[in-house]
C-alpha cells in the first residue's frame, strides 16, 4: 500500500499547515509575447538545443482541501528535431492526480495565433525508460514549425492533499531559462517552512504581494532520462518544501521522536474484536509453525478482502462510491472490502490477536528517490507496511498489494531502511532483497526445423516474483484479446516475421502462481539457407533482441531494480539429412556474485534432435557511473553471446 491515508492520521497528529487560496487563471490570461523572442534564432542555455523554454511560471495553492499545480510553460522551436519533439506533449500523472483546464496556443513568427483545441486532448497511458507506467493527457500542438513559439497551461490537482514535503520540479527534457514558483506559507506557531534542494544550490525565497513569496532558478539544463538510471528525484535538480518546529533536531532524536508519536497514533488503529479473533484462529486452523499461521493470514487478507483502490477489482464507479468507509479493522472485515490501509490494518489485527508482536513500519519508496534518514522531514517515509517480530527478526509483509507473493515486498520497497515504531526505543531495520531465483523468466520451446529456415513450434514463457507482478499489473485491467495482442506484439517486435496463435495466458489475477504464457509460433526464415548449410540462432527468446546499453557515455548510476534469473530450454528437430556442422557453445562466464552466465548445446539421437539451454543470472542493484563501461561490456557479452549461431550441413546420401 502507499500508506499515505495512513499516514495522514500521524501527520494530523503533528502538524496542520494551508496555503491561501487564489483566484483560476481565465481563458485570456495569457502574458504578452516579447517580440525578441519571436525573433529569436539560437537557444541561450545550450547552443545544440532543438527547442528551449522561455519561461515555465508554477503557483502552488490549496484549493477546496486539494493541493494544485498551476502551470505555464513558453517554448521556442528552433530546428526540425524541436518540432519533433515538442508537438506532442504529455503531461504524466500517477494514482488519483487530476490533469484539468489544459489550454495551448502556437505563435507563429508573424504572429499569428493558432489555438490548440479541446477535442485535441486525449488520455494514454506511457512507459518511461525506467520502465514505471504513468497515465498522460495528451495533445499536438497545432502548427509547430521552426521559429514558432508554443506555450500552454494545465492544473495538477492533488485531491485531499496539503503543502508539507511538497516537490518543486526545475528541469524538463529541454533546458529552461527561467523556472519561478509562487508559494504563500501558512502561518503556524512553532513551525516554519523549510526548503531542501537537491543536485543544486539553495535558491533564495523572495517576497511578493499578499504574502506570497517566489523562488527561482536561471539556466537550468535539459534532463534527459537514462535506461535504467536511479529514480528521477534522486538526478534531477528539485527543492523540497516542508513545515518543521523551529527547534533543531538531530537526526537521530527527530526519529525516535516520531517513532514514538506514530506507534502512539497507529496501537489503537489496530484493535482487534471478538470477529476478528474469532476470524484469525479459523483462517490459522491447523497451521502450528508462525510461518504456517501468518501465510494464512496472509492470503485470507489477499484475497478474500477486496482493495478499493485497486484498478483491476472489478469494482464500478457507483460500486466504489457506495462503499462504506472502514472505521476499524473490524469494519473491513465485515465489509469484505477496503482501502491497501484498510486491508493492511486487519492483517496487523490478526496476526496481533495470535500472538505476534506487530507494527506498522515506516519507510521510503526507492522508485520515488533513495530515503534518508540523515534529513529530518517525513518525505523520505511515507510507504507504510505491516512488519511482524518472528523470533528475533523482524518480518515485512504487504498483503494489500494485490500480486505481491507471501514473503516478499514490491521491488520498491526492498532493501530499505525501515523505522519500526516503538513507545520507547524505535528501531531500524532493513527490509530483505528477494534473491535471483524468486524472479525468474523460466521459458521452455519445442520446435521443428524446416529445409527452408521456417521454425515452428510450441513455446511457454512462466514469471515468477517481481517479473510475474509486473505482468500481472500490466495485464489484469485488459480483455483477452488485449492480453493476446499484447503477447504478439511483444514476439514480433523481435521476430517481424513470427506468426502467433492458440494462445493461452494463465493466473493473470491469482497472487500466489505464476503468470504463464502458452502459445504456438511459426517464425518463417528464422534460420538462414545458403546452398547445403542452415545458419540458426538457437537462442530463440532472445533473437531479435537490441544490447541493453548502447550509448558510449553515461552520466547517471547504473540502477536495476530488482535482481532476476533467465533459464531458457529450447528443443528443436532437425530436418532429415542435416547434421550439426559447428559444435561450439559460447564461453560462460562469472563475476564474483554479480553476474552468471551459460549455455549448453548437444544433439540427440543421429541428427534428430538439437538441444539449448540457457542460464543467465544477475545478482546487483547500482552501480556509480564510472562502472558503466564495465557494467556495458558484460551486457555486450551476454548480447554477443545470445546471437550466437550454429551450422547444420545437409549430408550427403548414406552419410
Amino acid at each position: 500500500m502507499t500508506g499515505r491515508l495512513l499516514l495522514r492520521a500521524w501527520f494530523a497528529a503533528i502538524l496542520f499547515i494551508g496555503l491561501a487560496n487564489l483566484p483560476a487563471f481565465a481563458g485570456d490570461d495569457w502574458k504578452p509575447v516579447d517580440p525578441a523572442h519571436l525573433a529569436m534564432k539560437a537557444p541561450m542555455v545550450e547552443p545544440d538545443a532543438d527547442a528551449e523554454a522561455i519561461f515555465w511560471d508554477v503557483r502552488v495553492d490549496d484549493q477546496d482541501r486539494d493541493l494544485v499545480f498551476t502551470n505555464y510553460i513558453r517554448i521556442k522551436i528552433f530546428t526540425e528535431r524541436g518540432k519533433e519533439s515538442q508537438s506532442q506533449i504529455d503531461l504524466t500523472f500517477l494514482g488519483n492526480v487530476k490533469v484539468k483546464d489544459i489550454a495551448g496556443r502556437t505563435i507563429k513568427a508573424d504572429g499569428t495565433i493558432i489555438e490548440l483545441k479541446k477535442d485535441a486532448i486525449f488520455e494514454r497511458t506511457i512507459v518511461k525508460l525506467s520502465g514505471l507506467k504513468y497515465k498522460a493527457k495528451s495533445f499536438a500542438m497545432p502548427g509547430v514549425e521552426p521559429g514558432v513559439i508554443i506555450e500552454y497551461r494545465w492544473r495538477e490537482i492533488y485531491p485531499f492533499d496539503n503543502a508539507d514535503n511538497v516537490r518543486l520540479q526545475f528541469q524538463r527534457d529541454i533546458p529552461v531559462q527561467l523556472v519561478r514558483y509562487h508559494i504563500k506559507p501558512f502561518e503556524f506557531i512553532s513551525r516554519g517552512m523549510r526548503a531542501q534542494t537537491f543536485n543544486a544550490s539553495e535558491p533564495k525565497f523572495s517576497r511578493e504581494k499578499d504574502g506570497f513569496y517566489a523562488t527561482e532558478m536561471t539556466n537550468m539544463p535539459a534532463f534527459h532520462e537514462e535506461a535504467h538510471m536511479p529514480p528521477e528525484d534522486q538526478v534531477r535538480t528539485w527543492t523540497l518544501l516542508y513545515y518543521i518546529k523551529d527547534v533543531k533536531q538531530k537526526p537521530e532524536d527527530y526519529w525516535r521522536e516520531n517513532g514514538k508519536t506514530f506507534y502512539n497514533v497507529l496501537k489503537p488503529m489496530m484493535k482487534a474484536n471478538d470477529d476478528i479473533k474469532k476470524t484469525a484462529a479459523q483462517v490459522i486452523g491447523d497451521a502450528t509453525t508462525p510461518e504456517q499461521k501468518l501465510e494464512r493470514l496472509y492470503t485470507y487478507c489477499q484475497t478474500k478482502i477486496k482493495n478499493v483502490n485497486d484498478d483491476a477489482n472489478g469494482l464500478t464507479a457507483e460500486d466504489r462510491k457506495k462503499a462504506k468507509k472502514n472505521e476499524s479493522p473490524a469494519d473491513t472485515l465485515k465489509h469484505g472490502m477496503g482501502t491497501g490501509s484498510d486491508i493492511d490494518l486487519l492483517f496487523a489485527a490478526m496476526a496481533s490477536t495470535a500472538g505476534f508482536d506487530t507494527r506498522i513500519a515506516l519507510m521510503g519508496d526507492r522508485s520515488r528517490m533513495f530515503a534518508d534518514f540523515s534529513f529530518t522531514s517525513t518525505y523520505f517515509v511515507r510507504q507504510a507496511i505491516v512488519t511482524v517480530k518472528v523470533g528475533n527478526d523482524w518480518r515485512f509483509f504487504e498483503p494489500s498489494s494485490a500480486y505481491c507473493p507471501f514473503g516478499m515486498l514490491r521491488w520498491r520497497l526492498e532493501g530499505q531502511q525501515a523505522l519500526i515504531p516503538d513507545s520507547k526505543e524505535p528501531v531500524f531495520v532493513r527490509t530483505p532483497l528477494s534473491p535471483p531465483e524468486k524472479s525468474m523468466e523460466k521459458r521452455t520451446a519445442s520446435l521443428k526445423l524446416d529445409t527452408d529456415g521456417t521454425l515452428e513450434g510450441d513455446a511457454t514463457i512462466e514469471y515468477t516474483g517481481h517479473l510475474a507482478m509486473e505482468k500481472k499489473e500490466d495485464n489484469d485491467e485488459g480483455s483477452q484479446e488485449q492480453r493476446e495482442q499484447n503477447l504478439r506484439d511483444m514476439i514480433k517486435a523481435r521476430l517481424s516475421t513470427a506468426e502467433v496463435s492458440n494462445i493461452k495466458i494463465e493466473n493473470v489475477t491469482d497472487p500466489t502462481k505464476p503468470f504463464i504464457y502458452r502459445f504456438h509460433v511459426r517464425v518463417p526464415g528464422y534460420a538462414e539457407r545458403t546452398g547445403k548449410r542452415l545458419f540458426l540462432q538457437p537462442a530463440f527468446f532472445e533473437r531479435g533482441l537490441p544490447v541493453l546499453f548502447s550509448s558510449g557515455a553515461r552520466k547517471h548510476q547504473i540502477y536495476f531494480h530488482y535482481f532476476w534469473q533467465e533459464e531458457d530450454a529450447v528443443t528443436i528437430n532437425l530436418p532429415p539429412g542435416f547434421a550439426l556442422d559447428n559444435p561450439d557453445a559460447p564461453a560462460p562466464f562469472k563475476i564474483n556474485d554479480v553476474a552468471q552466465y551459460s549455455v549448453g548445446m548437444k544433439v540427440i539421437g543421429k541428427n534428430e534432435q538439437f538441444v539449448y539451454h540457457r542460464n543467465w543470472m544477475f545478482n546487483a542493484l547500482i552501480f556509480p557511473q564510472q562502472s558503466y563501461a564495465g557494467i556495458k561490456q558484460v551486457f555486450e557479452m551476454v548480447h554477443q553471446s545470445d546471437n550466437h549461431t550454429i551450422t547444420f550441413k545437409q549430408q550427403a546420401a548414406g552419410q
